[in-house]
């Protein structure tokens, strides 16, 4: 009986993984394939993949028998219970030691569960993010492996080879333990979901202050692309502003203004919820797509609900409200970037995983859908300080928000004059004058809370005397009328 070829397996034929499968025969692996419509494999050896290094299996024993031990599968499946039910399927045929990789879109919680499971029956797991879309699997995706460590050494050669490149170095390197890479993942499309809303709310200001054409518009992300917003998602949105439909319109146009979204943004904001941190921008760019749905109830809206008319020369000085908005745009991208990193490292200490923080940054810097010129700068700065408390703190990032100030703040100005909804603008600056402020109004919240349900309050250092002594939870009975007895958490 001859050896198994397999340097590495692959389970779901759709986009994504035929794509990856080219990528990795075109890198010179061995890969065996298998789906569970095994027509498909067929139909794929005998078109897109004929005559590269590529097996075809008919079941996953067959898989399994082809592969060089440790055996390394990846399973690129619709998240959920498929990816339970393979991994079922798998077991009978794998032994202590191979390797199962996730590398779909699952929640993090279920990659918790499936490292543990699977560590206790001797298989290495590792949930992988995967990003770049069809071109990204094709030709170098950004790659967010964590799970089993004793796994990184058998796949990582894999991995950096097929992985997108950037300034020659691999965007792909270990995360951290257990579901980390798929957390990682999250809190890309999280930040994907800020990036997208900042640019149309750019797109909304040009078009119904400036009054500028989707053509003018256009033209604006083509030469912002040229500069410090370099990054694919303006990218992509000056063609999509260019195109036009068969008839010479543009068809941006045409397209229905209610957005879908499949849920990592959603899981985001509940993740930044559960632990705490204020990510204010992709929670707002999360509820401005369930806004957006409601078309119905906008369309009356807009007939009873009166707001400031706009003129037509709202904007004297064009190239200035260009520039301004430009700074608005860079300044929010930083905020929306700094809080996904605050989470990061939140999310390492609640779930006491040891996270690679530079490389997550480089991860991103190439193949996936937020890569941006200026994340080599975040590679920059947590290399130079792995444990940087936050981008904010960096001097290059500071004195980049320092000079967008002005053009930030009277682009927010002159939005709400003018009543467009500038719901993650607005959020980023908010959050960034909050987080500047030595205090906040938060003294007066504490107080409110402690006299109407006994939730206690601390006092400052400084203020602390004999009847309100420092480090302990108070409790004032505020009208005379109330009970000494306080509720048993500060945090209630």
């Amino acid at each position: 009986m001859s050896e198994p070829a397999g340097d590495i397996g692959l389970i779901g034929l759709a986009v994504m993984g035929q794509n990856l499968i080219l990528n990795a025969a075109d890198h010179g692996f061995t890969v065996v394939a298998y789906n569970r419509t095994v027509s498909k494999v067929d139909h794929f050896l005998a078109n897109e993949a004929k005559g590269k290094s590529i097996i075809g299996a008919h079941s996953v024993e067959e898989l399994c028998r082809n592969l060089k031990r440790p055996r390394r599968i990846i399973l690129l499946v619709k998240a959920g219970d498929a990816v339970d039910a393979f991994i079922q399927q798998l077991l009978p045929f794998l032994e202590k030691g191979d390797i199962i990789i996730d590398g779909g879109n699952s929640h993090f919680p279920d990659s918790n569960r499936r490292y543990d499971e699977l560590k206790e029956k001797g298989i290495y797991f590792v949930g992988s993010g995967v990003s770049g879309g069809e071109e990204g699997a094709r030709y170098g995706p950004s790659l967010m492996p964590g799970g089993a460590e004793e796994a990184w050494p058998h796949i990582k050669d894999i991995f950096q080879s097929i992985s997108a490149k950037s300034d020659g170095e691999p965007c792909c390197d270990w995360v951290g333990p257990a579901g980390s890479g798929h957390y990682v993942k999250m809190v890309h499309n999280g930040i994907e979901y800020g990036d997208m809303q900042l640019i149309t709310e750019a797109y909304d200001i040009m078009k119904r202050i400036g009054g500028f054409t989707d053509k003018e518009i256009g033209e604006v992300f083509s030469q912002w692309n040229k500069g410090v917003l370099d990054s694919f998602l303006v990218e992509i949105t000056r063609d999509i502003l260019l195109y036009d439909d068969v008839d010479g319109t543009p068809l941006v146009e045409k397209i229905l203004d209610s957005a879908g979204q499949k849920g990592t943004g959603k899981w985001t904001a509940i993740n930044a919820l559960d632990l705490g941190m204020p990510v204010t921008l992709i929670g707002e760019a999360v509820f401005a797509r369930c806004l957006s749905s409601l078309k119905d109830e906008r369309v009356r809206a807009s007939k009873l609900l009166p707001g400031p008319q706009i003129p037509k020369d709202a904007v004297k000085e064009r190239q200035q409200f260009v520039d301004d908005l430009e700074q608005a745009l860079y300044a929010s991208k930083i905020i929306s970037y700094a809080q996904g990193f605050m989470l990061i490292r939140e999310a390492g200490k609640t779930y006491g995983w040891k996270l690679n923080n530079p490389a997550i940054a480089l991860m991103w810097r190439g193949g996936c859908i937020i890569r941006s010129v200026f994340l080599g700068e975040i590679t920059k700065a947590y290399r130079e300080n792995p444990e940087l408390e936050n981008l904010l703190f960096n001097k290059f990032f500071a004195d980049a928000v320092e000079k967008a100030q002005s053009g930030w703040r009277k682009t927010i100005g002159l939005a709400v004059s003018y009543g467009i909804p500038t719901p993650a603008f607005s959020t980023a600056l908010s959050f960034y004058d909050g987080y500047r402020s030595e205090r906040l109004p938060a003294n007066l919240l504490q107080a409110q809370r402690d006299y109407f349900g006994a939730h206690t309050f601390r006092v400052l250092p400084e203020a602390a005397s004999e009847n309100l002594p420092a480090d302990q939870n108070i409790h004032i009975n505020w009208t005379g009328k109330g009970g000494n007895v306080s509720a048993s958490s500060y945090q209630a």
